[in-house]
């Protein structure tokens, strides 16, 4: 019996292809983007997450079939009737139960396969909302913690400028009654110098005239008082210049410190106020490795305080100084005063029982004192002319000082170079013939005093006695500065 079909040695005339393990790669060629728009490929830190890497793999599967079973009538699926035609090869087809088998399995597989991805998706989603959710709530942390440093930033800005303000005010406080110690130490100059010419004077009386008396033991009293005066002032001064930079020093500590809480106070509120959409923020890869943190909130908030508590004790430090000097301000020249009265009593009736002595003055002594008050003046005169020259030396020594720092080849012996020796030359020759006659003129003051003592022995003394006490002593004593000045007030 002849079966039907094609036989053994028949081919078909269209073979079918072996089905490929993998899909076909799409086109990358540069034919298939023609007339297209350019292609820049992305890179590698940007690849998008809806573009698998495993797209051809997950593509390429590969359908399977059905295990093939025996049949009911005991006929193998693998085997097929033959039949005859005008084929030359024997071709094996399946059973409509193999084709049936193998789309439910390809069924079952993509149904699969959508599960699984229908859960990848849902769990992407959660995730990006879990994520979102968690950085929205990071953020606001943030932002918050910046907030509530702005303001703690804000708090100890406002406490240190109202430290620095009273500070400052105290600073000022305390250099004003420095300034006015000062001046009162100054004043001081005055008194002490006429009290010491007054004994100066005094022991140029002659004879029987030099006697210790009242006048003598109150200036005595007098300097011994100024000087103390004097030593109290300069301790309270020093005691003062010591508070001065101790309170510059805190003020400067306030200074920095409120200095670096303006930048930090800026910088923070600007972090506080970045969004999203906020304008120059970028990337900085490794940033948060980096800890450039030197203190905690708890020592930077100690420090603040530290700051503030020591400036609080130097203002309360100042405060008890001030009070201190106003005080000896007072009592100084309250005792300078009454001494002051008291040596201008003693001199009064000193005065008094000289002038009840004197009978007369002849014309000789007359011309002996003009001459006397004449070569007082000649000697004031030779002293200004001496400060005068004394400016011009500065002058002229300036001007080399200052011809010195020209540069390089600049430092030429000129004319004016060689000029300007020689007026400081001049200058330094004038001053010494000038300070020459200065002691002559003096020598020549204590002669014209010994002659007078020679001319009229007794009748001179008394006149002496009288012109010292009451001429050169009381002239002078008349210049006592007054009690504000004492006190360093004007």
């Amino acid at each position: 019996m002849e079966l039907v079909g094609s036989p053994l040695t028949a081919t078909p005339a269209y073979p079918r292809s072996t089905p490929n393990k993998f899909l076909p790669a799409i086109s990358t060629t540069a034919s298939s983007y023609k007339y297209r728009s350019p292609y820049y490929p992305l890179p590698e830190t940007f690849r998008l997450p809806w573009m698998p890497r495993s797209y051809y793999k997950t593509a390429a599967i590969n359908p399977t079939l059905a295990p093939f079973t025996k049949c009911a009538k005991g006929v193998t699926p693998s085997k097929t009737l033959p039949f005859v035609c005008n084929r030359t090869d024997l071709f094996t087809h399946y059973t409509p139960e193999d084709w049936y088998q193998s789309n439910m399995t390809n069924y079952k597989e993509s149904e699969n396969s959508r599960k699984n991805s229908e859960c990848l998706r849902n769990d992407t989603c959660r995730m990006i909302q879990d994520k979102h959710q968690q950085t929205m709530k990071a953020q606001g942390e943030s932002t918050k913690n910046l907030g509530v440093r702005v303001n703690d930033i804000g708090f100890w800005k406002s406490e240190l400028c109202h430290e620095l303000d009273e500070m400052i005010k105290e600073t000022r406080a305390l250099t004003d009654v420095k300034k006015r110690l000062e001046r009162a130490l100054t004043e001081t100059e005055a008194p002490l110098q006429v009290a010491r010419e007054c004994l100066l004077h005094r022991e140029k009386r002659m004879g029987i005239d030099l006697v210790h008396d009242e006048v003598e033991k109150q200036l005595f009293r007098e300097v011994d008082i100024i000087k103390s005066c004097q030593e109290r002032m300069q301790q309270h001064l020093d005691k003062a210049k010591a508070q001065l930079m101790s309170n510059r020093g805190a003020q400067h500590d306030l200074e920095r410190d409120l200095a670096d809480k303006q930048v930090a106070h800026r910088i923070d509120e600007k972090c506080h106020h970045l969004r999203n959409t906020s304008d120059g923020i970028s990337y900085y890869q490794g940033v948060e490795r980096i800890d450039a943190t030197i203190t905690v909130p708890e020592t930077w908030a100690k420090f603040t305080d530290t700051n503030i508590i020591r400036s609080q004790n130097d203002r309360a430090a100042s405060a008890k100084v001030r009070d201190t000097i106003e005080i000896l301000l007072a009592v100084t020249a309250d005792e300078m005063w009454s001494q002051f009265n008291t040596v201008n009593i003693a001199f009064t009736n000193r005065i008094s029982e000289t002038a009840d002595a004197k009978s007369k003055i002849q014309t000789h002594l007359a011309k002996t004192l003009k001459e006397i008050f004449e070569l007082e003046m000649n000697i004031a005169a030779i002293r200004k002319a001496i400060r005068d020259k004394g400016a011009q030396l500065k002058v002229a020594q300036t001007r080399l000082d200052e011809r010195t720092r020209r540069p390089n080849m600049e430092l030429c012996r000129d004319l004016p170079q060689l000029r300007l020796v020689s007026e400081v030359c001049e200058l330094d020759e004038a001053i010494q013939n000038l300070h020459q006659r200065l002691r002559e003129a003096e020598d020549m003051l204590q002669t014209l005093v010994r002659s007078k003592s020679v001319l009229e022995h007794d009748l001179s003394v008394k006149a002496n006695t009288l012109f010292i006490d009451q001429e050169k002593c009381m002239g002078m004593r008349k210049t006592f500065p007054v009690v504000p000045r004492l006190m360093g007030c004007v």
